[in-house]
């Protein structure tokens, strides 16, 4: 069976903040060396798919400069190989994408000038190993127009998702997006769909005239359910959505546990990324690292506990890193304390400044329902004064310098951001 994958990686990561301010959210660091759309681009390398189409949209040009022409995963090819895809405008035709199903209707003819049987629609921003050659072959046995892929998810989180009500066949019985009440079953969809490629074409040919904003899970699944055999395939392995700030923290804090719950040391299944020439990490006699990722070119003079770093981080003499997570090239100052926060790139926190302060968690007042668990974001090239205190969930976005820093204690909750002269 000819297969092509279309990878959807437009998003704008709104519930990432001032992570995703200048970057789409696939293109977000993760674990260290990786970001986030390299777990799905190694899955499709590693089950053998090598036609792969990527579409971007919001702010295409990290992720761009980062996959490139796809030698880091062996895509470089010239009879396959990765395709980036942006929106355009042109003569009658084109336009933004509207939704997820109207980003793979504006780009399908993809998979028509491949003659593609089937095509494997994915999302770029979930973090999770998969073998997608059992699932095609359970789509083919089954004969079937969809085969959606669902987990298992507790009943209290099942309002969070799209979930399939099946027979025993694993047939779908019934599709209900975020369903309110606890009625539905508990097998959500992983956002991995088999279509075949005659059956794509006509539903969303025929759905687009109708509704121009066509999402899969709003309107291209429920549809098709009625006229069409569509099947869920089980899978129980581990998969997660980063797409909170909660989320992203929490799963960067995991990999870095003695027993990881995702394994990134798996010969037999490598995730591949696009590394960067830097030196090997480096401890100084100083320096202490406690259940912790320290990625290369990063120089370790203070202490890192339960703590991710991306490369290129220096750490002080006297500084502590404590359950954070620090995107490449940041500086944390001599006596510096970073406690359950995020730091962008670039970052330079000053000597003996505290960003992660006291016990109070007060909701961040701009984004309350994004930064409420006690973690503080602070966006990419800002630059913290030296002997400052910040708060709990606060959220300093990207370039601020020091003067932009109102007062010397910012309190939990609060938004920091350039003050710009009129």
């Amino acid at each position: 069976m000819r297969v092509v994958a279309m990878l959807m990686a437009g998003g704008a990561g709104t519930r990432l903040a001032v992570l995703c301010e200048y970057r789409a959210k696939p293109a977000v660091q993760f674990a260290g060396k990786f970001r986030i759309i390299d777990f799905t681009l190694s899955n499709c390398v590693n089950s053998g798919i090598y036609d792969l189409a990527v579409l971007t949209q919001y702010r295409p040009h990290s992720l761009n400069a980062h996959i490139s022409i796809g030698k880091p995963w062996d895509l470089d090819r010239r009879g396959g190989g990765v395709h980036l895809r942006q929106p355009y405008l042109g003569r009658n035709v084109g336009d933004w994408y509207r939704g997820t199903a109207d980003a793979v209707y504006q780009n399908l003819d993809f998979a028509l000038q491949k003659r593609a049987e089937a095509v494997l629609v994915l999302s770029g921003d979930h973090v999770y190993k998969m073998d997608y050659r059992p699932m095609l072959e359970f789509h083919q046995a089954k004969r079937a127009d969809l085969t959606v892929a669902v987990r298992d998810v507790p009943l209290e989180e099942t309002s969070r998702f799209g979930i399939m009500t099946v027979d025993d066949e694993m047939r779908v019985l019934e599709f209900t997006e975020k369903p309110p009440h606890q009625d539905k079953g508990t097998l959500a969809s992983m956002g991995v769909y088999v279509f075949n490629t005659e059956a794509l074409g006509e539903r969303l040919e025929t759905m687009h005239r109708e509704v121009p904003e066509l999402d899969f899970g709003k309107h291209v699944i429920p549809s098709v359910i009625d006229r069409a055999q569509v099947y869920a395939y089980p899978f129980e392995g581990y998969w997660v959505d980063v797409g909170t700030i909660h989320a992203y923290w929490e799963t960067n804090l995991e990999m870095a546990q003695p027993v990881p719950p995702l394994n990134l040391y798996d010969p037999d299944w490598v995730i591949h990324t696009r590394d960067q020439e830097k030196p090997a990490a480096k401890v100084g006699p100083q320096g202490r690292v406690v259940t912790s990722l320290i990625s290369n070119g990063c120089v370790v003079r203070g202490t890192v506990e339960e703590s991710v770093l991306s490369p290129g981080v220096y750490v002080s003499p006297g500084a502590i890193v404590r359950r954070s997570v620090i995107l490449p090239d940041a500086w944390i100052g001599p006596g510096a304390l970073i406690d359950t926060s995020i730091l962008d790139g670039q970052v330079v926190v000053g000597s003996g400044a505290v960003v992660g302060h006291g016990d109070d968690f007060t909701p961040n007042a701009a984004q309350p329902e994004w930064l409420d668990s006690g973690i503080t974001v602070v966006g990419e090239r800002t630059r913290i004064p030296g002997g400052i205190r910040v708060g709990r969930n606060v959220m300093i976005h990207p370039d601020c310098a020091e003067d932009d820093f109102a007062s010397w204690d910012i309190p939990s909750g609060e938004t920091v951001q350039q003050c710009r002269n009129e």
